[in-house]
This record gives C-alpha cells, structure tokens and sequence, in this order.
C-alpha cells in the first residue's frame, strides 16, 4: 500500500480527538481552492476493503465547511454540522488517494451551506452537501497558513 502523499498536500494543523484516531488529512492550498484529502489506510476499511462509509462522511464533515470557509476568505468561527447528507458513488479501495473539493452556495449571518465531491484515485466516490452553523469571528489572524503544520 503506497502512504506517499501527493505533491503540495500538507497535514493539517489540527489533530485531536476523534479526528487524531481517523486522521490525518492533508490539505493543499492553490490560492484560490483548497483541496484536502487522505490515504484510505486499513484502519479505514469495512470488511470489504474499501473505505467504511463513516470515514467518507468524517472526510465530507471537514472538507465542506473547512474549504467554504477558507475559499470565502471569512473568518466564520467553528461551524458546527446542523445537517449532511452524503452519496455514495463508488468505493474507495485500500490504499487508493481520496481527494475532495467544496464550495460554498450560501453564506448567511447564522447559516452556511457547502457541497463538495471527492474522488478515489481519481473515481468520484463521494457527493455531499450539508449546513453547518456560524458562529462568529473565532478571533486571531485568519488566514489559508494557519491550518496546515510546518514541516521540519
């Protein structure tokens, strides 16, 4: 199984709970979109081998409101996931790269609601929309850099 992470992907700068146990994700920052993704490791599969879909809906719960939010170029605070649904399009084997991308189709004052798709190796795998609560300027500078960890 390949681990190498592709070109200009950096880990994301926050790893703790449930997402420290399911992680890490990698990010890439282009200037304009950001992409995020990871390597469906076995401590992802179901007992089929590919990726369970509760990881996919993990990957779907940050890759929408983290590439919104960062894309909007507003700092909106956390955005707590009020709903998401997500499609299944097609597995994401073992060991295989899932990439996805989102955007923002409405921002509102309490309100944010994204749609993103990833694909596996390049095989869309995965559609999903959601809503997710703003809360606010989280306060501190904000910009695409503060989320991504230094390499040494």
């Amino acid at each position: 199984m390949s681990t190498n992470i592709p070109d200009g992907f950096r880990p994301l700068g926050f790893n703790m709970g449930f997402l420290e146990a399911n992680g890490p994700l990698y990010g890439k920052w282009d200037g304009e979109r950001l992409l995020l993704g990871f390597r469906v490791e076995t401590r992802h599969c179901n007992p089929g081998n590919v990726a369970h879909g509760g990881m996919l809906a993990t990957f779907a719960d940050m890759l929408l409101p983290i590439a919104a939010r960062f894309q909007s170029k507003v700092d909106m605070g956390f955005l707590p996931t009020v709903n998401l649904t997500c499609d299944f399009l097609a597995p994401a084997p073992l060991g295989s790269w899932v990439e996805g991308n989102a955007d923002a189709l409405k921002t509102g004052r309490s309100l944010l609601f994204a749609h993103g798709v990833a694909a596996a190796d390049g095989t869309p795998c995965l559609r999903a929309s959601g809503v997710f609560k703003v809360t606010g300027p989280s306060g501190g500078g904000f910009s695409p850099e503060m989320l991504f960890t230094q390499r040494p």
